[in-house]
């Protein structure tokens, strides 16, 4: 994998840093592309020679262009995984005071993980395709990241919920659009991982963590990059979403 560059979103922290850690694990260059730079060049620094880390914002055409340059730089540029996005907080429909949901809000987190996702798939894309393909046709590979509260959104998940139920109908037509570029794009939907959010809330943590059926824990970071990986790497998985939850199905809140 050494002649090959990955980039990655929101890598600066959480699942974008432990998927930045297996793909430079495996050899390749890897883009570590974050609002905080600092936290991203810290992760960079720890990977050594074959990583590098940009700072930047995903809305940022600029800024995104330049993270493809310094992937492209290297190597060609086989592998993009988007972990970059949020959650401001959650809201209701109509509040219990009957005030109707902020719109600001909603657009907000909609800009937060809709219009990032599809920024950076779009300029990646367009990279990946104007490139030579390996002997197996193929030019490279997208992971988005949504989360079962597109199939599940709790009470005040309103805004969130939807923004992740685009990305998971993102997946199957964008694989479909870049099908004849020989661009693959999977999306991995999560449940809850145990990233350093969870830090100080033990026993919300616990919890939760007795209500998955098995394993009965919060997911590990490095498993979604295990998935990530493997969506990266075999060829023939494609226009799929797949759930990383320990078999857990969200109550209504």
């Amino acid at each position: 994998m050494s002649d090959n560059s990955a980039l990655v979103t929101g890598a600066g922290s959480g699942l974008g840093q432990a998927t930045a850690r297996r793909l430079a694990r495996s050899g390749r260059y890897v883009v570590l592309f974050d609002r905080d730079g600092e936290a991203a060049a810290r992760t960079a620094k720890e990977l050594g020679d074959n990583a590098v880390a940009v700072g930047g914002d995903a809305l940022v055409d600029a800024d995104v262009e330049t993270a493809l340059d310094a992937a492209t730089a290297v190597a060609p540029l086989r592998a993009v995984v988007l972990c970059a996005g949020g959650a401001p907080r959650s809201e209701r429909t109509v509040t219990r005071d009957g005030t109707p949901h902020d719109p600001d809000l909603f657009r907000r987190v909609l800009q937060l993980n809709v219009e990032t996702t599809f920024n950076v798939l779009r300029l990646a894309a367009a990279r990946m395709a104007a490139q030579e393909p390996a002997l197996s046709g193929e030019r490279g590979s997208v992971v988005l990241t949504s989360s079962i509260a597109a199939y599940e959104g709790q009470v005040g998940q309103l805004a969130y919920a939807a923004s992740k139920g685009a990305i998971v109908s993102m997946t199957l037509t964008a694989a479909r659009d870049l099908a004849a570029a020989g661009i693959r794009v999977n999306t991995i939907a999560p449940g809850t991982m145990h990233t350093a959010a969870w830090d100080g809330y033990d026993d919300i943590r616990k919890a939760l963590e007795a209500k998955v059926p098995f394993p009965p824990r919060l997911g590990d970071p490095d498993e979604f990059a295990a998935l990530a990986e493997h969506m990266v790497t075999n060829g023939y998985v494609n226009g799929t979403v797949v759930r990383l939850d320990g078999a857990i199905r969200f109550e209504p809140k």
